[in-house]
């Protein structure tokens, strides 16, 4: 991260609770770390619904570390302060 934002990609859909819960924990994390984040919905996209559709919600950390399904704060948190260095 550097002191730049860090880009965070969370992809679900709408009416999906573990993907609502995902994005609770980026926004509380978003008050510690510079992060932007970017929501995108899977069934707005026929390749992306077919890439993740058995796996939202996906967590992407800079294009790099990726998460899938129940997403945890210790494992974000950890994520984003390995971005630190």
């Amino acid at each position: 991260m550097n002191g730049n934002a860090c880009a965070v990609t969370l992809w679900g859909k709408p009416g999906c609770c573990l993907c609502d819960h995902a994005l609770a924990l980026l926004e509380r994390l978003a008050r510690e770390y510079p992060l932007r984040i970017e929501k995108r919905d899977i069934t707005a996209d026929p390749s992306a619904f077919e890439r993740y559709r058995y796996v939202i919600p996906v967590v992407e950390i800079d294009g790099g570390e990726r998460f899938e399904g129940k997403i945890t704060e210790y494992r974000l948190r950890q994520a984003l302060e390995r971005q630190k260095t």
